[in-house]
């Protein structure tokens, strides 16, 4: 028997008056992957998180999660349910350190027991943050900056963490680091779902694929399967699409 996907999207549509930003998406992420989406600017990257996190609600479609139905619940719901949001631009409380801003995430998020101390320690242990656990935020940088954010994601207790862009503007030896933080919180049990622009990032640490572009699935795969496919190459290097 199949195991039932962690987060399924059913033909989810989103206009904004003429501009379809989403078009009829519909996919799948199995749990205790990773799976990318990307596309070009523009592509509806953003707004397909958006959806999915109750930041916006759909013109048309589904968004299902553990195969209950969340489709224009408020965003603490949906993150009361098991869905944690990890932003590209990191607003962390300044004038606290990382471990009480990991920790004021452990105090929200999903329903259920909670277990702070248990909680801080994991979210630290996971995403590498146990040497600065003690630093104030106004030390840190861009890339440690990311790290918090995603430990304060994971220390909500979510079941699927939604990281937007963590490679965005690191250099080479933090976006590797990036990476093993992303494979350390999906070891670590929790489903990553993963928008980014940084392609040979998205290569190494996807096991799976979501292509989109102007608001339209074009490919879905492996990363190899993607790197072959002539319509995701038609899209980025802008040539003919041989589709059309």
């Amino acid at each position: 028997m199949t195991e039932a996907p962690i987060l399924r999207v059913d033909a989810l549509t989103r206009r904004f008056r003429g501009l379809v930003a989403i078009n009829d998406l519909s996919f799948s992420v199995r749990a205790g992957s990773i799976t990318s989406v990307i596309g070009p600017n523009g592509a509806g990257k953003s707004t397909l998180f958006n959806l999915i996190t109750g930041y916006l609600r759909p013109s048309a479609g589904d968004v299902f999660f553990h195969e209950k139905r969340i489709t224009g619940m408020s965003t603490d719901r949906i993150a009361a349910g098991g869905v944690a949001r990890a932003f590209q631009i990191a607003r962390p409380f300044r004038d606290l350190t990382v471990e009480e801003n990991i920790r004021i995430g452990a105090l929200f998020g999903k329903h259920g027991p909670r277990d702070v101390p248990a909680t801080v320690s994991r979210a630290l242990r996971l995403t590498g943050l146990q040497a600065l656990q003690d630093e104030h935020t106004s030390a840190l940088t861009v890339g440690q900056l990311r790290q918090l954010e995603v430990a304060r994601a994971v220390a909500t207790r979510a079941d699927m963490l939604l990281a937007d862009e963590p490679c965005a503007g690191l250099n080479p030896a933090e976006t590797a680091h990036m990476i093993d933080v992303l494979r350390q919180v999906r070891d670590g049990g929790v489903t990553v779902l993963l928008v980014e622009h940084d392609m040979p990032a998205v290569m190494r640490v996807s096991d799976r694929i979501v292509v989109l572009d102007a608001g339209n699935k074009i490919a879905e795969g492996s990363p190899d399967e993607i790197a072959t496919n002539p319509r995701v190459i038609a899209a980025y290097l802008g040539t003919p699409d041989p589709m059309t």
